[in-house]
């Protein structure tokens, strides 16, 4: 008998490959959100995964419970005796009394919980509401970085476009960023990312949008990176890594507040374009799914044989 969380998801990674399809879905929503499962009815977690409740009762049965709430008890439990005691960092500590690849990961995963601390905590409430104002109130929003930060630009603009619809990653091919804001003015702004060693191009686009008078918006290691870059907000994040370049982590917790924010002053506007898009997605089968095709046009289709 499956007594614990962890049982039960090793026991379903294990056994998906054979299940039905919806069976599938059902098990890899159990193995990914554990805390979901154990909080909402039945009715609310088949939605979720869009399947019926009697997908979720087929699978507690054929794991050997009585019912869904039978499946769900361990789970239930686990939120109850999983608490902080438990989320603190004694297993930093459990690493450094190991071998010396546990000695490291504890070194490495301290430094990563210490980064993302830090970062948070330089996110002023008050410097945050100025960035959020900076970007709401451009007509565009131009996010730009590049070489590894491109990652963080890339991902910023890709989810908060969907918040704030005039968003543009620039450069928007292989030439450089001044030349998609040539046509920027006063009205809009720029959200510039570059940690030390600092980006001479993203320093460039930021010299150049400050002279059409743009609004920049600045998430580096430190609020002075270049003489004569001066920009109107400063997000300033740690970076401090135990191997040979900048972590990005903090970084990344920072750009997600941020977008929190976006998508909370987007309001109902910026939830109906997010639900727009995940169905554009998924009639055109750009998700994975192994009954699922995209939905092609009748003109489209080719003829029968």
């Amino acid at each position: 008998m499956l007594h614990t969380p962890r049982q039960i998801s090793d026991h379903l990674r294990h056994d998906i490959g054979a299940m039905p399809t919806q069976l599938q879905a059902a098990a890899k929503y159990i193995i990914d959100h554990p805390a979901e499962f154990a909080m909402d009815p039945i009715r609310v977690t088949a939605d979720r995964i869009g399947v019926s409740t009697n997908v979720l009762v087929r699978l507690s049965r054929r794991l050997g419970f009585s019912g869904f709430e039978a499946l769900r008890q361990p789970f239930r439990q686990a939120l109850v005796t999983d608490t902080e005691p438990r989320l603190d960092q004694g297993w930093v500590a459990d690493l450094r009394n190991r071998d010396d690849l546990a000695k490291s990961q504890a070194a490495f995963a301290q430094n990563e919980i210490n980064v993302v601390t830090r970062s948070l905590r330089l996110l002023d409430p008050d410097t945050a509401k100025q960035a959020l104002e900076c970007i709401i109130s451009a007509r565009r929003c131009y996010v730009t970085a590049t070489r590894a930060s491109y990652a963080l630009a890339y991902y910023f603009h890709y989810a908060g476009r969907m918040a704030h619809p005039d968003m543009q990653l620039v450069p928007r091919h292989q030439g450089s960023a001044i030349d998609d804001l040539l046509e920027a003015a006063d009205n809009d702004c720029l959200v510039a990312i570059t940690v030390h060693p600092y980006s001479a191009d993203t320093i460039r686009s930021m010299k150049f949008a400050r002279k059409r008078g743009m609004k920049i918006v600045l998430i580096s290691d430190s609020a002075v990176i270049a003489p004569n870059v001066d920009p109107d907000v400063t997000l300033t994040v740690s970076t401090r890594s135990e191997h040979h370049f900048s972590s990005f982590s903090g970084a990344m917790a920072v750009l997600e507040c941020l977008l929190g924010h976006l998508f909370k002053a987007g309001g109902k506007a910026a939830r109906d374009r997010v639900d727009a898009y995940r169905t554009a997605r998924e009639d055109t089968g750009a998700y994975w799914g192994s009954n699922r095709l995209p939905r092609l046009h009748p003109s489209s289709r080719p003829p029968g044989r």
